[in-house]
């Protein structure tokens, strides 16, 4: 009987032992990455899409059919060309395609690479340029590239080999041509500054004169006996901005004209054409951002007129969803005026609108619109401010239509036509599913499902993310969410390690996955810690008078909700009130210096990375949206400041930031450490040497999130 008991016990053992998540699996190995679909792009006529295949040998890019799926050839073979595969662009007619490779990044978005032009039927590879360029980008009719080359803008003829260098005045810091400034490319998500006119017998772009502007400059130790130094322009809260200009290059008489508009604006955070060859859009601002006006511009006749305004008491954002009707009639917007974010017509002639969308909830991704029978289709959160499911909508407002299935967060993106769609689906606890739907929502086939990762997953001792809600003192409804340990016991008392970033119109408790912190979370509730998060006022997903409430004032309410939310967990029977800690990156590593300051006497640990710590110190586009100028709101600026606070500090408090950072400025935490030190308080700090915003390369992430992972079990 004794050994029958050991058999039968022996299987049951080995469930029961599950492995512990490390550092190593998470920064090292990369074991939970997840798998994308990569290189997927619709082709032009909406019935196909091309697919970057990668196998050990060589890489394909692959034609398939939406509808069925399946492959229906070999468009390019890495093992026929020079040059490794990897981002690649089609011409309009398909007949050609543009290679980027050597990529160089410069700040978040942009980039510089050696292009390289493939034709599909000569199988000839022909070199853009020998210079690393930025933007490369096929005329309509596929036979020019435009590009930008230390801030000019060049045209090269396909047929001939031979380059037009359409303007000759850009220069480092001075000016710039068919591309933004560093403030245009973060805060408006605006890189490439040049727009082919629909027939390609014009050129749109943009010019920034930064001669003006401030510069700000950091130390490259890089391995060199002397630092080098690093200069751009960077325009801070209440400083001078580039002078911005529209330009249009006619390639039949090659003459370049400046485009004038009835009134002058401090931003121009779009421009593009319409569906007419003679008539531009442009996008308009005031410096405050609460006054957007949409203008028509047309180059036949050099006039302009405004077709409709909007104006809002706090701010307005900028978006990119914008849709001419082939009819030339109408356009497709998304507006925030009525309290969410919503759909709506508005016509071409008069610029009066209709609302698509209605409902207290926010449309949160518009997708397009099928123009052979007037449908519309978009993301919203109707089914909660965590969730995120797929519809459809006739354009008079009529039949909406839910295409998703399963609640957690659906992000689509669709063919062109509209005919078809690829669904990334997620929850807080499942990694994405990739799947290819028609337009009824049903699905064709499944692109990816993560399976060898969820396989993985159940392979390690992991809990599952808890959603709750709570009412403030103040009567304010918060949502949040925890990670207790896996040996859970209600009769104990834990500690709490509270995430968050908390700036405007962000969300961090959504149901949807995010590798990026789930698993060090996971560590750390295996070492025993419940791990919370809760979204203050000013975040995103509940209305523009939520996420707008902030105004003026960043960081008080913010902080308030925070600390009432401390005050909640430290209420709840399993939680050791006199260990809870936070911590945050950027705006999160702002909101975990006033936590620990503003909150000192409820916060145990807290840590900062790449803080702001004084909102003068930061960009003025952004700030200004929810602040002014500090010339206008100098008790915004100051009284929420984390520096002003540094004498009511008690608690462990944690610096971290990378030297290199173009974003935050390390700035901010030198002038945090003056502050500390001036009022003698003590503190830890790490610097990470020519490192950016995102802190990382090489060791550098495992480094970073050892370094916190042990400062939060030796403090909290």
């Amino acid at each position: 009987m004794r050994k029958i008991y050991l058999v039968l016990m022996f299987p049951i053992v080995l469930m029961a032992q599950k492995k512990e998540v490390t550092l190593e699996n998470i920064w090292k190995t990369y074991d939970f990455y997840p798998k994308s679909v990569s290189g997927f792009n619709s082709m032009q006529d909406g019935n196909y899409y091309s697919k970057l295949d990668k196998k050990e040998d060589n890489s394909q890019i692959n034609k398939y059919s939406f509808r069925t799926g399946q492959k229906i050839r070999t468009l390019v073979n890495s093992k026929n060309v020079e040059i490794d595969i990897n981002n690649y662009t089609f011409s309009k007619d398909e007949k050609k395609v543009l290679f980027a490779n050597e990529t160089e990044k410069i700040y978040r978005y942009s980039s510089k690479s050696i292009y390289h032009i493939y034709n599909l039927k000569t199988k000839k590879l022909e070199k853009l340029s020998d210079d690393k360029v930025m933007y490369a980008d096929f005329s309509p009719s596929g036979d020019k590239v435009a590009y930008v080359n230390s801030n000019n803008l060049f045209v090269k003829d396909l047929y001939n080999s031979k380059t037009i260098q359409i303007t000759t005045d850009g220069e480092l810091n001075q000016i710039i041509n068919g591309a933004t400034d560093w403030v245009y490319e973060e805060e408006f998500g605006l890189t490439q500054a040049f727009f082919w006119s629909p027939d390609g017998k014009k050129i749109a772009f943009y010019k920034f004169d930064e001669r003006e502007v401030k510069e700000f400059s950091m130390d490259m130790f890089n391995t060199e006996l002397y630092p080098s130094q690093y200069q751009f322009k960077y325009p801070k809260a209440g400083e001078d901005n580039s002078k911005l200009s529209i330009h249009i290059y006619n390639f039949d008489d090659r003459e370049i004209t400046m485009i004038s508009l009835n009134k002058s604006y401090e931003y121009i955070p779009r421009m593009n054409w319409t569906k007419s060859n003679d008539l531009l859009y442009v996008l308009a601002m005031n410096r405050h951002q609460n006054e957007l006006d949409f203008i028509l511009y047309n180059t036949t006749n050099s006039s302009s007129e405004i077709l409709f305004s909007e104006k809002d008491k706090y701010y307005i954002e900028v978006h990119d969803n914008t849709t001419f009707t082939d009819d030339g009639q109408n356009l497709i917007w998304t507006s925030e005026k009525s309290g969410f974010n919503h759909i709506y017509l508005v016509n071409l002639e008069n610029g009066q609108s209709q609302q698509v969308t209605t409902g207290n909830w926010e449309v949160t991704k518009y997708h397009g619109m099928n123009q052979d029978d007037n449908k519309v289709f978009y993301t919203s959160n109707e089914e909660g401010a965590i969730n995120k499911s797929l519809y459809c909508i006739n354009l008079d407002g009529s039949d909406k239509t839910k295409m998703s299935e399963d609640l957690g967060t659906h992000s689509s993106k669709f063919s062109n036509g509209m005919k078809y769609y690829s669904n990334t689906y997620s929850t807080a606890d499942t990694p994405p599913y990739i799947s290819l739907h028609n337009d009824t929502g049903k699905e064709i086939r499944v692109l990816e499902d993560n399976a060898d990762l969820s396989t993985k997953m159940e392979e390690f001792d992991l809990t599952k993310k808890e959603f709750f809600s709570f009412t403030t003192s103040e009567d304010v409804n918060l949502n949040g969410w925890m990670i207790k340990p896996s040996d859970f016991d209600p009769n104990k008392r834990y500690p709490v390690f509270m995430f968050l970033y908390g700036g405007p119109g962000s969300q961090q408790v959504v149901n949807s996955w995010g590798w990026f912190n789930y698993f060090w979370y996971q560590h750390l509730a295996q070492k025993g810690y419940i791990v919370a998060c809760v979204d203050n006022r000013g975040t995103g997903g509940r209305g523009a008078e939520f996420k707008k409430m902030t105004y003026l004032q960043l960081g008080k309410y913010e902080t308030i909700d925070q600390i009432e939310a401390n005050r909640y967990l430290a209420k709840l029977p399993y939680v050791d009130k006199n260990r809870i800690g936070i911590q945050g990156w950027s705006y999160g590593g702002y909101m975990s210096s006033l936590a620990i300051t503003k909150g000192a006497d409820v916060f145990k640990t807290a840590i900062a990375v790449a803080p702001v710590t004084n909102w003068r110190y930061y960009d003025n586009i952004y700030t200004e949206r929810y602040m002014r100028t500090p010339q206008e709101n100098a008790s915004g600026y100051d009284d929420n400041s984390p520096i002003n606070h540094v004498d009511s500090l008690k608690g462990n408090y944690l610096l971290i930031h990378g030297t290199a950072d173009d974003n935050v400025h390390v700035q901010n935490t030198y002038e945090m450490v003056s502050a500390l030190v001036k009022a003698n308080k003590q503190f830890d700090l790490f610097v990470y040497p020519d490192k950016n915003h995102g802190i990382y390369g090489g060791n550098t992430r495992l480094h970073l999130y050892k370094l916190m992972t042990e400062y939060i079990l030796e403090n909290l």
